[in-house]
């Protein structure tokens, strides 16, 4: 019960982190950015938002955005984070359907619980894959925006994904340690043991006592 507790909490944890993956990549409040320092940009009204897809000026009577389309021309860290995200967000969706079809609750066909535990442990390896993806990709971008503009402070979209990644950190961990823990019992109740001893024979220690008395 408690096995299946854990495994269903992973699940779960693993949903919202890639929501939360999903929702870092498709907006652009990545990091906030500013000539000077953060107090006089913010009286000024000079602040600028920079995500994975546009360069947008933040300003109480304005809010435009640039697109970055010519991809050549992007720095490797735009590029690298885009990538890593959009593999994070695709992947997240086959990862979360193989757990749910190894949930306990779930039967499909008369499988064996062996099946269903090597399926699970598919399911928290690729959600582990994700994780990595959004860490690496919302902890690189923020040091290259900084060693090429300077002065800036995090935004909405990366705390999105450094909680999403966490949770799918935390799910996957959760999902394989259940899942290698609970294939050992399956594979003790299929075992099976054979004796060559017929039904008449005797037990060693009664065999050497005669041949002792002899």
């Amino acid at each position: 019960m408690a096995n299946t507790c854990l495994q269903l909490s992973g699940f779960l944890v693993s949903c919202i982190g890639w929501i939360g993956i999903i929702i870092a990549t498709a907006t652009n409040d990545w990091v906030v950015t500013c000539k000077y320092g953060m107090n006089t940009c913010k009286k000024m009204d000079e602040l600028g938002a920079k995500g994975l897809w546009a360069d947008c000026v933040i300003s109480t009577a304005l809010y435009h955005c640039v697109s970055l389309t010519q991809i050549l021309d992007l720095p490797a860290y735009i590029q690298t984070s885009r990538a890593l995200m959009i593999t994070a967000s695709i992947l997240g969706l086959p990862a979360i359907g193989v757990v749910l079809c190894s949930m306990p609750c779930i039967n499909l066909g008369n499988e064996p619980e062996s099946a269903k535990n090597k399926r699970s442990m598919l399911g928290g390896i690729l959600i582990l894959i994700v994780a990595t993806c959004g860490i690496v990709s919302t902890v690189w971008f923020p040091i290259g925006v900084h060693s090429e503009q300077g002065l800036m402070s995090f935004g909405f979209s990366l705390y999105a994904g450094w909680v999403g990644a966490a949770f799918c950190l935390l799910g996957g961990c959760l999902i394989t340690c259940c899942s290698s823990e609970s294939s050992a019992p399956y594979a003790d109740n299929n075992r099976f043991y054979y004796s060559k001893q017929g039904p008449n024979s005797v037990p060693p220690s009664t065999n050497h006592a005669k041949s002792a008395h002899v």
